[in-house]
């Protein structure tokens, strides 16, 4: 069995539908994936709908949290929510503030480069997106790819959208919230890329514990941004954790070069995170 736990569709900053990607899914041999669009269910009716046979479907999203990074810093950490019940009314709240305040976000990023002379529209940018979407910098790469300012979406954030004066914080909701929330709603919880260090600063391990301690069911071990060395380490910690250890590509579709299925989850693993989840049950089509 090949299990893909992370990817995304154009319900967040994937270039996939849905539907598509759940044909993508099966077409490349996967069976079972995770929707996991970033603070949104949106995508959930569209693939479940579309579910080829035999595929299995894990509802989740990617969450935006903010967390001590254990050194006395404030940083983003991404939780991955599984099988949690997506009208459960504070996740409702919270991810509604979280999609207004990245397009909010985004926009303000936008302005500030047409101040500057970018040759992007911000006006439609943002129509170009359906009005609920969790809006991402990884939108206003793409304007960016299009109107020839550069060539990939890793040249946009590395010149234009990490830091510098373009760039826009968010309030992020705070990762043990997060965990409390999406254990409320009977959902379990997994720790996204944790050690990449390649996307900023990274929590240490006793953070990581701390978490743990909270609910947090396992971490994000086989993921493209952690080298060997990282994902041995992350692994060993785990196994003293006690926590469960997942694999995704954390696909995105044509705005990251990763493949559906570069990275796979046990079948055991899955089980165990389905044993824990009283939101919603794995689709199977």
């Amino acid at each position: 069995m090949r299990i893909d736990l992370h990817t995304h569709s154009t319900e967040s900053d994937g270039t996939d539908t849905p539907a598509e990607l759940v044909a993508a899914a099966a077409a490349t041999g996967l069976t079972a994936v995770a929707l996991t669009d970033h603070d949104t269910a949106a995508g959930w009716a569209e693939a479940a709908a579309a579910l080829p046979p035999g595929l299995k479907l894990v509802r989740g999203a990617e969450l935006s949290c903010a967390s001590d990074d254990g050194r006395g810093r404030v940083i983003t950490v991404h939780l991955l929510a599984y099988l949690y019940d997506h009208t459960s009314p504070a996740l409702v709240e919270e991810q509604l503030r979280l999609r207004l305040e990245r397009r909010h976000r985004l926009r303000r990023m936008a302005e500030r480069m047409v101040d500057d002379g970018f040759p992007i529209d911000p006006d439609e940018l943002m129509a170009a997106m359906p009005a609920d979407a969790p809006a991402g910098r990884p939108h206003l790469a793409m304007a960016l790819i299009r109107a020839g300012v550069v060539s990939t979406v890793d040249e946009a954030f590395a010149k234009y959208l990490t830091g510098g004066r373009y760039y826009v914080p968010r309030t992020d909701t705070p990762v043990a919230r997060a965990i409390q929330m999406i254990t409320e709603a009977g959902g379990v919880t997994v720790l996204a890329h944790p050690f990449a260090t390649s996307r900023g600063p990274i929590v240490t391990d006793q953070v990581v514990a701390d978490l743990a301690d909270l609910g947090l069911a396992g971490v994000e071990v086989d993921h493209p941004d952690h080298d060997a060395g990282t994902r041995a380490r992350l692994r060993g910690l785990a196994g003293e954790l006690g926590l469960l250890t997942t694999g995704s590509s954390d696909y995105h579709g044509t705005n990251k070069t990763v493949r559906l299925g570069a990275e796979t989850t046990s079948p055991d693993v899955l089980d165990a995170l389905a044993d824990r989840a009283t939101g919603c049950k794995i689709l199977v089509g």
